[in-house]
């Protein structure tokens, strides 16, 4: 009678211990998927129409359109501005880069952007448990002022949310030309200190202007002061030649970092912003993707960055988890073709159409500058699908947010979840988009740009910037190329965006353009 009522105990015992473990399995599980590895993956003026899932017939990306094509792929979607540094600003804080007087395109020397007490993306996912990280470009300034290069310097990413952070400061085209790991300068030599100075040159130091004869790449505008590799940078820089990078060498380096990333933090929830810098200038491919295109160096680096992006989706798959990572494709900007260096990006571009069938490109309030390619991929999770919706990278943040069950929301930041997950058609209603601190309203499937004074087009780039002393008015859904200005012949609708923008901006048109004119 003992020994039965030993094992009536013991089997009771083992039962309650199969449904406790059930319990906490079945709960690991809801874990899991409420809170996926996130990982969003931005390119560097990459345009509408530079990617064959968006219409390119003349390059071939695979792989980005393999995440278009097999995820949702937004036809409406929209970096917050037509330049780099505004976009990543709104991406991280939810927040219209307008509002911040100082997010513009930053000198290399720039403090940081992002305030320390500021809610970001990877901030509010480090809340839910996840460990963040940045691969890639920054360009969001760095320290407070006066950054000593060869100290630890702070605040970096790390103190805005990142966990681990592998950067470029600023631009490929701008000094210093050196990675930074954690706030720490990598492989430099405490003997070869690094200088920066966006103003005066270094004497003795060669520039792009002054030694022709050194560089390997010739300059165009604006970019002829310090060499490194024989390109000619923005900004004088001396000393760290042991930390300087390899530009041709540099999408495998952020590429491998990214790896390792993914390797190293597998078992537990992650978020990765893996941040390419092609094709923005100086395009510089590895001599294995030289000619792969046919267009010179801008083709063949959009090639390279997708046989990056291929070999980033291979990891997840080998490590098993691209079933459990939700990834978030899109670009900064529209693009630019001749942005400072002699490169053939013009002469060679043949019958290829960076900016698909948009007006406009990088630094343009027209729809290039701003309408990019933007998708949203989770195997098994995200059926393949098209959406019109409006959407931009902007709503992210509180969208993000809603997935991982965090409050945090962006301040103008729109919780688009069920649009991002292809739950729900409907996306924002309107939206205000901003290039080199002019704006303009997006709402439903019209655009009003205010007048701005200035030059109708960027001769340098060559690209039309939406200046004009006019009000301007397009609908989108008949007029994508923006040929026709229908500010004259609908009043009712003129008028009805122009109360509304000032609504949003908090301000009227004439003192927005005071402001902006500054």
């Amino acid at each position: 009678m003992v020994h039965i009522e030993h094992y009536c105990f013991a089997g009771l015992l083992l039962l309650l211990i199969g449904c406790k473990s059930n319990t906490q399995s079945k709960q690991e599980e809801e874990t899991v998927a409420a809170h996926p590895n996130i990982v969003v993956i931005y390119m560097d003026d990459l345009g509408y129409g530079d990617m064959s899932a968006y219409g390119a017939t003349e390059i071939s990306t695979p792989h980005m359109d393999r995440l278009a094509n097999e995820g949702i792929r937004f036809t409406n979607g929209y970096a917050s501005s037509a330049t780099c540094t505004p976009s990543r600003y709104a991406l991280l804080t939810g927040t219209y880069p307008w509002r911040n007087k100082n997010a513009k395109i930053l000198p290399g020397t720039a403090p940081l952007l992002i305030d320390t007490a500021q809610m970001t993306l990877p901030k509010m996912l480090q809340q839910q448990g996840y460990y963040t990280g940045i691969v890639g470009k920054w360009h969001l300034g760095l320290g407070s002022g006066n950054v000593n290069w060869n100290e630890k310097i702070s605040p970096s990413p790390n103190e805005v949310g990142f966990d681990y952070s592998h950067i470029l400061a600023a631009t490929q085209d701008r000094v210093p030309t050196v990675y930074i790991e954690n706030g720490h300068v990598v492989n430099l030599d405490p003997n070869d200190p690094i200088a920066v100075d966006y103003q005066h040159n270094f004497e003795g130091e060669p520039t792009g202007k002054d030694n022709p004869e050194m560089l390997t790449m010739d300059w165009h505008h604006g970019h002829n002061n310090s060499i490194v590799n024989g390109v000619p940078r923005i900004g004088f820089m001396k000393g760290g030649a042991s930390a300087k990078w390899s530009d041709v060498d540099m999408a495998d380096h952020f590429l491998e970092k990214a790896r390792t990333f993914v390797k190293g933090h597998k078992d537990k929830p992650f978020f990765l912003y893996y941040a390419l810098q092609q094709p923005h200038v100086p395009r510089t491919p590895n001599p294995r993707f030289v000619g792969a295109t046919g267009m010179g160096p801008r083709g063949d680096v959009i090639a390279e960055a997708d046989w990056c992006i291929g070999a980033f989706l291979k990891t997840l798959e080998e490590e098993g988890i691209l079933e459990n990572t939700l990834i978030v494709f899109s670009s900064d900007n529209g693009p630019v073709l001749n942005d400072g260096y002699v490169d053939d990006a013009v002469e060679k571009l043949g019958d290829h159409t960076p900016s698909g069938p948009l007006r406009g490109g990088k630094y343009s309030l027209f729809e290039a500058g701003t309408r990019v390619p933007f998708a949203v991929y989770w195997k098994g999770k995200i059926q393949p699908s098209v959406s019109n919706a409006l959407v931009c990278q902007l709503d992210l943040m509180s969208s993000l947010a809603d997935l991982v069950g965090s409050d945090q929301k962006g301040p103008d930041s729109e919780d688009l979840l069920a649009t991002f997950l292809g739950e729900a058609p409907q996306g924002r209603d309107e939206l205000i988009l901003e290039a080199s601190g002019r704006t303009a309203l997006r709402q439903g499937d019209w655009i009003m740009i205010p007048p701005y004074k200035g030059p109708a087009i960027a001769k340098a780039v060559n690209i039309e910037l939406g200046n004009a002393d006019v009000y301007q008015l397009y609908n989108l859904k008949e007029d994508i190329g923006q040929q026709q200005n229908l500010a004259q012949s609908n009043p009712e609708k003129l008028q009805e965006m122009v109360a509304n923008y000032e609504k949003i901006r908090g301000v009227d048109q004439g003192e927005i353009e005071q402001l902006e004119l500054k």
